[in-house]
């Protein structure tokens, strides 16, 4: 007799799917339902939570995983934001002239890019190749361009009663089924070798995205003119974001993800007055129901990372919200970062524009760097994403840089 476990009926209900669980049950489901429909992805990748979580090969490389948690290493781990993408030739190469949301809709292409900076470099994580925006899009907003091809959307938010065309309760293996699809396809391909990040946007980034469409046009306060104009719609759509985060991150974890982060890109341009009453809030949610909902689900809890670029005047707040590491951008020194963060573990946090610079001198900001951190409860990469047009090789420069002088000022200390 075919059935179905209560751990993917409670998940069907979780992911919005709660119409399904009863035709879970009816065998004739799973073989009838035609290849166009989407019920049958629905049902594949409710099934999948059941089998697939433990069907990974065992970790070789979990020094990320170690230093997030605390735990000694014995070199400091480095791994770059943007690592897959558009600096390396061999993206363009499988790119094509596809469209870069119909790329990230492809499991496979996904998987191959998010797979292509491990082969090249000494790396010690792969974050999934995606997007910040795929979250808008799913929420109701309408594509228009591809990011840095003018405005990606071609109805914003523009007035409070735009919020009635979005919603935080939609169909999410429906509309982003296709991320949590390739987490777990490249989980496979990875083989182990190293953890794989999931990520999404932070809420007051992803809200500017929807309010000022970014790449429309010079726009920069607007989406402050309608916090500071609408504070109440403010508040719902900040809250509207971060339900859809919660059950995006949590997604991402079950399909394979070990480690998550959450980039508030544009968190500087609140300033602290607006950070502290509209965006903390929310982010302190999603670090708190991320892991409530884990527990809740029987799963096992992975580190949560937060980066508040150009918000100095967040990392000691953020290093009390419930992540394991927060990230530093190249405006915060390493003594400041530390006496601000306390305890937890610091990501960061070398200029991306120094990956422009010979390498004698990328060598030389990596050493001041890492001595600057030390070599625990540090995870080394750029403050930023890696610029479109820097030269690969030099990329290799600055993660062997990392590697072998952490690797001497461990073994300095133990001699």
């Amino acid at each position: 007799m075919f059935s179905i476990s209560r751990k993917t009926a409670e998940a069907a209900q979780f992911w919005g799917l709660s119409q399904l669980v009863g035709n879970l049950r009816r065998p004739e489901v799973l073989y009838n339902v035609g290849r166009r429909n989407s019920t049958k992805k629905r049902i594949r990748m409710a099934f999948s939570r059941d089998s697939n979580i433990h069907s990974f090969a065992p970790l070789k490389n979990d020094l990320v995983l170690r230093a997030a948690r605390g735990e000694r290493t014995e070199r400091v781990p480095v791994w770059i934001m943007r690592q897959a993408g558009t600096y390396l030739p061999e993206y363009w190469e499988v790119k094509g002239d596809r469209k870069f949301f119909d790329v990230c809709k492809d499991p496979e292409l996904v998987c191959e890019i998010t797979i292509q900076p491990i082969r090249r470099y000494n790396l010690d994580a792969a974050i999934i190749f995606s997007d910040i925006l795929v979250i808008p899009i799913a929420m109701g907003l309408t594509v228009a361009n591809d990011p840095g091809h003018g405005p990606v959307y071609a109805d914003p938010i523009t007035i409070p009663e735009d919020l009635k065309r979005i919603t935080a309760d939609f169909d999410i293996v429906s509309e982003l089924g296709y991320v949590y699809e390739a987490i777990t396809l490249t989980r496979k391909k990875l083989q182990g070798e190293v953890p794989l990040f999931g990520f999404t946007g932070a809420p007051w980034t992803l809200m500017k995205f929807m309010i000022e469409n970014v790449g429309a046009g010079p726009r920069r306060f607007k989406a402050k003119k309608f916090l500071l104009q609408h504070p109440e719609a403010s508040h719902q759509l900040l809250g509207m974001i971060k339900d859809a985060l919660v059950k995006h991150l949590v997604h991402q974890i079950e399909a394979g993800a070990q480690i998550v982060q959450v980039f508030d890109s544009l968190a500087g341009e609140l300033g602290p007055s607006l950070f502290f009453r509209f965006e903390l809030p929310v982010l302190r949610q999603i670090s708190k129901e991320v892991k409530d909902k884990l527990r809740e689900m029987n799963l096992d809890p992975v580190p949560m990372a937060i980066l508040a670029k150009d918000a100095p005047f967040a990392i000691e707040e953020l290093s009390k919200s419930g992540y394991d590491v927060v990230g530093i951008d190249w405006c915060t020194g390493p003594a400041d970062a530390r006496k601000l963060a306390g305890n937890v573990t610091l990501q960061g946090n070398l200029d991306p524009a120094m990956i422009y610079a010979s390498k004698g001198e990328i060598r030389k900001a990596v050493k001041e760097m890492v001595e600057g951190f030390g070599t625990q409860r540090y995870i080394a990469n750029l403050g930023h994403g890696v610029l479109r047009d820097v030269d690969p090789d030099k990329v290799g420069v600055f993660v062997d840089a990392v590697h072998e002088f952490s690797e001497e000022m461990i073994a300095g200390s133990e001699s």
